[in-house]
């Protein structure tokens, strides 16, 4: 096992190498001027020839790029260019706002999803079983936007019952400690700040893990289902098993090895999806971060931003691979 995650752990290595070459060139061919976005449109070709100067944009593309995979090398992921701000040390003061919703977005799709595809399965081809399946549908093909918009509408706006956008009320005065809002709160001895940012967490949670909870729930329904009609289970059944026994120890059992790998899936999923719910809920993470780089033309930002979704991507994989040997101990790994 130790052998297997080293070596998967040498490959993230020429992952990671080949796609920040691709973000690089694929970045600079994109229409647009970072010196215009720090200047304005009234810049003279002077000015943005003295701006070009100062961010190194008047280098050739290697040049640029040598120095960019230097900086890399050396923990240093360069400063945004309409800021300086340094890029990795406004990363981590936003990324436990998108942990915090990703992780918020993966419990509801695997706590709802989970019950709802079991449910499904134990009742296959009967009208539970078909309303199920015409929710999930639904689940899968609405956007994330208009879902996240249509909680807003209903919940937020006409019945006033959750609220509309944020992480917290900022009439309440939490101390940020971790960036965790959740954590804070509490840390803070703060129980009323703590249900208020619970409240702003359930509609862009909800919003964001709709899809994957959809699918969550398709996959757990047709592995259910295919394992349920198995030899081993009959067999059980006909020692005299009770249901809930057979359901638990070896309907369950076997049948999360297709689920597991969804849920690790759907991180990178989640992570994606949090720049269109951050948008819309104005929450203040990592996603929405990136989107006011793209309207910037900040490079440096959007490449290294993605840099690290793919190198965390790639570590939920490699997690989800060891996961599997636990569930089930035939695997081995050589």
């Amino acid at each position: 096992m130790l052998k297997y995650i080293a070596r998967r752990l040498l490959t993230v290595v020429p992952i990671l190498l080949g796609l920040s070459v691709l973000l690089f060139v694929f970045i600079h061919v994109l229409p647009g001027d970072p010196a215009y976005a720090i200047l304005g449109q009234r810049a003279t070709a002077e000015q943005i020839a003295l701006m070009h100067a100062y961010l190194g944009l008047d280098r050739p593309l290697l040049d640029q790029y040598v120095q960019y995979l230097g900086g890399i090398l050396h923990g240093d992921l360069g400063a945004s260019s309409v800021n300086n701000r340094p890029i990795l040390q406004v990363f981590l003061q936003r990324f436990p706002a998108t942990v915090e919703l990703t992780a918020a977005s993966l419990v509801f799709a695997a706590g709802a999803g989970i019950p709802l595809g079991r449910y499904s399965g134990r009742n296959a081809g009967t009208w539970r079983d078909a309303l199920v399946t015409i929710v999930s549908l639904l689940g899968i093909s609405i956007p994330i936007f208009v879902t996240g918009l249509s909680l807003q509408y209903v919940l937020a706006v006409d019945l006033g019952v959750l609220p509309a956008s944020g992480r917290i009320d900022l009439r309440l005065n939490v101390p940020a400690v971790t960036n965790f809002m959740l954590i804070d709160t509490l840390l803070a001895g703060n129980l009323a700040a703590f249900v208020d940012a619970v409240r702003h967490l359930v509609l862009p949670a909800v919003s964001l893990g709709s899809i994957h909870m959809a699918v969550i729930a398709r996959i757990t329904r047709a592995s259910y289902i295919e394992v349920a009609n198995e030899d081993y289970v009959r067999t059980a059944r006909a020692k005299g098993l009770t249901e809930k026994r057979v359901d638990d120890r070896h309907i369950l059992r076997n049948a999360w090895l297709p689920v597991t790998t969804v849920i690790g899936l759907a991180v990178g999923g989640l992570l994606a999806g949090a720049v269109i719910t951050e948008t819309v809920f104005t929450w203040n993470g990592v996603g929405r971060y990136v989107v006011d780089a793209i309207k910037n033309h900040d490079y440096m930002v959007v490449q290294s931003s993605i840099l690290i979704f793919a190198l965390i991507f790639l570590v939920v994989n490699l997690i989800v691979d060891v996961v599997y040997a636990v569930l089930d101990p035939r695997i081995r790994y050589s």
